[in-house]
């Protein structure tokens, strides 16, 4: 686990110094940009920063409507990968970061974000700690693949996700859902609309769950994993006039969730028990049922988050084109322990606080609809600081309770402006171009450490800041052979902005300063490169309303792969050179009729590292104390059991990239007691992947995953009583593996789960 870590204080203000809110989407139903909805039958999505049919939209999209959510159990959002194709959401920790077609990061680092965008009512969620978030009953989901670096810029070198809940409504309405399930899982939401003025509305929401774990500690036998969440967010919206709109919006969450840090220590062929050479073998489990939990609260694992988002849109008809500003401060406090040794003994744990603010402002111009040329012009202005502290805690030492052993801070900044235009050159032949011109920079940066003079854990060593400039196009080519149909070859450009490795190199550098070394002489610290991609991508898009279908074929160019050799208690950053990534992807869904549909998705997916010099290998050290090797044996008093040995690797699979991955989902409706049966259910399936760095480690094989749904709603459409499973084959699979020099832990999937669903709206 890294300690690399960082802060910023962000001061809001925004285009009329108007200001709003919030990350968790709401109940309501109304249309919004941003985000896919139904028109009719028809599908439309804002992919291009602007309102328009998917079958029109040159990019592979997977857009997820709220009774899709709802089929598939979808409860927070890493859910949705059960539901699209290519997209995993994989954790190293509480970090919750998605990958997609292969294109991700497992960074974790102070400033070291996301490789994939996530966006939340046209806002952006940039703290990977923050992207577990609950959902409630969202408009839609629109998960963009491939490269989006034109219109969505800073980090999305995989993709972006677009989640839209609906604004607050004059007309008056509510809805309330209470949910009961195994481990005493109990969920509780309502969301209330209704005008206090005159074009004024206001809207509510509150979100609540809580449950046990389904772990059991084998020290002593107890269960452990209970959680608690809750989130509140208010909403206010005022037409000023026909022509201007303020929405305004505060959310408060607090997140009490061990889940993501609970580990069994990892055991196979190569690692053995993968815990400290000097445990014995007794100590060891695979069970995915039971886990390494150390004894006494002060060993416990534990993850805490108390969020506050403030937001506003602003929404002006300019007359010529429409205008739209997105105002946003956020603050994330986090404070959380993990185990370091991954085994059964409460032997070593990290303290991992972090406190992140986060200032963004963005101007969207848009064209009004109609003409051969419609365009979108826009700037973003981007500022954040993460900062982390790091802690130890030793059992049965002289440095419990916790000591202070380091961490470090990054500010990030980025300044955008974008144009991005779609010209008919002839009839049904579309030409669209764009550039973005990005500036980013990486300031007061620092680390914190016992091992520098003056030998103070919480003096800041400052580092030197770092700049870059990017320019990132897209040109495409469409051809729509009629109205329900469209073709084109497409290119783009992605990047993943340079970091500065203040967690890992920097704190282990290869000159160090010392007393014997003061001035630091030959001082070297990571700065670690932008990834950069080249994308080509062809599809062909059909939609009819009755059967809608989607293929595509793409190439990816990828260069300078930022990757994480997680070592004690921190992570150096490494560039990984070269990677090539190729694949198809394809979706249809088909209404046989009112009652009866079927979605099917399928991706395939090729991702390799071509060349990896210096790629961590984790390499046990041997189940001794005399190890194997003068280098462990001289580590073997300090309890490292596995070193990181730089080996050179060719065409390797890279990190995180199943081959294949489908989902198969089915939706079907009959009159029942006067009311209506609703019984659907959803099949996802992912083959074999590598949780290692180096793409050749910590092997999960193929799994796959059902879940069901029967819903009942009464004649007055007020009431609806559902019950519902969850993995309901009970396949047992890992969702992570987590890897120190002290050990290797793994986390499990969930059991099956099942329970009862009682809804009111009015």
């Amino acid at each position: 686990m890294s300690t690399s870590m960082l802060s910023t204080r962000a001061s809001v203000f925004g285009l009329i110094g108007m200001v709003a809110m919030a990350p968790l989407p709401a109940f309501a139903q109304a249309a919004a940009p941003q985000a896919a909805a139904t028109t009719g039958d028809e599908i439309v999505v804002t992919a291009q920063r602007r309102e328009e049919k998917q079958v029109d939209v040159p990019i592979t999209i997977t857009a997820l409507s709220s009774a899709q959510l709802t089929t598939a159990n979808v409860v927070a959002l890493p859910d949705i990968a059960k539901i699209t194709p290519g997209l995993r959401f994989d954790s190293s920790g509480g970090f919750f970061q998605p990958t997609i077609r292969g294109v991700g990061t497992p960074v974790v680092t102070s400033g070291g974000g996301s490789n994939v965008g996530i966006y939340v009512d046209g806002f952006y969620v940039p703290n990977p700690l923050a992207g577990d978030f609950q959902l409630t009953k969202v408009q839609s989901v629109q998960v963009l693949k491939g490269p989006q670096g034109t219109l969505f810029g800073h980090n999305t070198t995989g993709g972006a996700i677009l989640v839209q809940s609906a604004d607050p409504s004059e007309h008056p309405a509510m809805e309330a859902k209470f949910s009961y399930g195994r481990f005493n899982e109990l969920k509780y939401q309502f969301y209330g609309t209704a005008g206090i003025a005159n074009g004024v509305a206001m809207d509510v929401e509150f979100n609540y769950g809580r449950g046990n774990g389904h772990w059991t500690n084998i020290s002593d036998g107890t269960r452990v994993g209970d959680y608690r969440n809750w989130s509140a967010r208010v909403g206010l919206k005022a037409q000023i006039s026909d022509r201007i709109s303020v929405l305004l919006r505060y959310q408060h969450s607090h997140v009490n969730d061990p889940s993501p840090l609970i580990t069994s220590t990892y055991k196979d062929a190569t690692f053995g028990s993968g815990a400290p050479w000097f445990l014995p073998a007794a100590a060891i489990t695979n069970d995915p049922d039971q886990t390494a939990s150390g004894a006494g609260n002060a060993e416990k694992e534990f993850l805490h988050i108390n969020s506050n988002v403030v937001q506003g849109t602003i929404k002006a008809d300019l007359g010529f084109a429409d205008l739209t500003s997105y105002t946003q401060y956020r603050k994330e406090d986090v404070d959380s322990s993990i185990e370091v040794d991954y085994s059964a003994a409460p032997l070593l744990q990290l303290g991992l606080p972090n406190d992140n603010h986060t200032w963004s402002q963005e101007l969207l111009l848009n064209s009004k609809p109609g003409s051969k040329l419609q365009w979108t012009a826009g700037f973003f202005a981007f500022s954040n600081t993460d900062i982390y502290r790091t802690y130890l805690i030793v059992a049965g030492s002289t440095y419990n309770p916790p000591f202070r052993i380091g961490g470090s801070g990054t500010d990030t900044n980025t300044y955008a402006g974008f144009f991005d235009a779609t010209y008919e050159v002839m009839p049904k032949l579309f030409f669209t171009g764009g550039i973005r011109y990005s500036h980013d920079s990486v300031t007061n940066t620092y680390f914190n450490g016992l091992g520098l003079p003056p030998f103070d854990a919480t003096f800041k060593h400052p580092l030197p800041s770092i700049s870059s400039n990017h320019v990132t196009p897209r040109a495409i080519l469409r051809y729509k052979p009629d109205d329900q149909s469209s073709i084109y070859a497409s290119y783009t450009q992605g990047y993943k902005s340079a970091i500065i490795d203040a967690g890992g190199s920097c704190q282990n550098p290869t000159n160090p300063i010392t007393a014997a070394n003061p001035t630091g002489a030959g001082y070297t610290c990571n700065d670690v490169k932008p990834e950069k991609i080249h994308a080509f991508e062809v599809g062909y898009k059909f939609d009819n309303r009755t059967i809608s279908f989607e293929l595509s074929g793409f190439y990816y160019d990828y260069k300078n792969l930022q990757v994480s050799e997680f070592l004690a208690g921190r992570a150096n950053i490494v560039n990984a050179a070269n990677s090539k990534i190729y694949g198809l992807d394809g979706q249809v869904r088909y209404r046989f009729n009112e009652n009866f549909s079927v979605n099917v998705g399928a991706a395939w997916t090729h991702a390799r590292y071509k060349h990896f010099d210096s790629a961590p290998v984790y390499t046990p050290c041997g189940r001794f104390p005399n190890g194997s090797g003068a280098s462990c044996l001289d580590l073997a008093a300090t309890g490292v059991s596995f070193l990181v040995i730089p080996t050179t690797l060719d065409n390797v699979h890279m990190q995180r990239s199943p081959e294949f991955t489908a989902t198969v989902g089915g939706h079907y409706g009959v009159d029942l007691a006067g009311g209506k049966l609703d019984l659907s259910g959803n099949l996802f399936y992912s083959s074999s992947l590598y949780y290692g760095p180096s793409g050749t480690q910590f092997l999960q094989k193929g799994y796959a995953t059902l879940a069901l749904r029967g819903q009942w709603t009464d004649p007055s459409d007020h009431f609806t009583l559902a019950v519902f499973g969850d993995n309901v084959t009970n396949s047992r699979y890992m969702t992570d593996v987590q890897y120190s020099n002290y050990g290797v832990g793994a986390n499990w999937s969930k059991p099956a789960t099942y329970g009862v669903e009682v809804g009111v709206k009015f």
